[in-house]
């Protein structure tokens, strides 16, 4: 994943997520308690997916950054060992507590954006109409299984456990092929519209070399941005499976 894109293409991350996204998805993904994060960890698998952000030459939003410095702070402030009479300043509040305000705060604020975006609205659902399940997924869910839309990091993750399991072999083979990222998006789309639904894993994985499948995930990134195609899984960090997102 070291080999640089043959293109300028790059999607702005913020786009899609932000940092307290990131954060929040490693919250639940860990199963932590919110109100006693364990910032070391926490700023590991951070600065571990910014790194694999930046190796698919996604263009970083400096908030990102800026949350990286942040949370190193608090870390650091965390490791300073606590003194046998401390003073006033030194039993000030944990320096976790303004971070979990924000995420609290901004949470809430999702939940509810979340809530009304369910809401018809006047003119934006009127000229389509959302692809219904297929009937051999609707038979393989249970009733206790709830379909979610899956974000962006849950699909970095897919996407790196894929090409971690690749053989490295592969970043020694000279491949003269000219990619064309349009040509990759129209690919997805036909595929999509024959077979109806994909998994992640079959989207990508059939994929021979690193190269078409970093050029395959950027196509998936940019259908999803332009809303033509959705991402979901089934609770507790299940299948991917990828869908048109109206019918066709």
């Amino acid at each position: 994943m070291n080999e640089e894109l043959s293109t300028d293409y790059a999607i702005k991350l913020d786009v899609f997520e932000g940092p307290l996204d990131l954060l929040l998805y490693l919250i639940k993904k860990n199963e932590i308690d919110i109100y006693n994060i364990p910032v070391a960890l926490i700023t590991q698998q951070y600065l571990d997916y910014l790194n694999i952000i930046k190796s698919l030459n996604l263009d970083l939003a400096g908030e990102y950054l800026v949350m990286a410095s942040t949370l190193i702070h608090i870390k650091s402030r965390m490791l300073l060992p606590v003194p046998e009479e401390p003073s006033e300043e030194d039993m000030e509040e944990d320096p976790r507590s303004e971070l979990v305000r924000q995420l609290l705060e901004y949470q809430a604020f999702k939940e509810a954006a979340a809530k009304l975006a369910e809401r018809p609205l006047l003119e934006r659902d009127v000229f389509i109409r959302s692809a219904a399940l297929p009937e051999e997924m609707k038979k393989s869910l249970t009733d206790d299984d709830e379909l979610l839309e899956v974000s962006i990091f849950e699909l970095i993750e897919a996407f790196h456990n894929i090409v971690s399991r690749m053989d490295n072999k592969d970043l020694l083979e000279i491949d003269l092929e000219k990619l064309s990222l349009t040509d990759i998006i129209n690919d997805v789309m036909e595929r999509l519209t024959r077979e109806k639904n994909l998994t992640f894993e079959e989207l990508l994985g059939e994929r021979k070399d690193r190269r078409r499948i970093v050029y395959t995930f950027l196509a998936l990134l940019e259908l999803i941005k332009l809303k033509m195609v959705k991402a979901y899984q089934t609770a507790a960090f299940g299948v991917i499976r990828i869908f048109p997102a109206v019918e066709f």
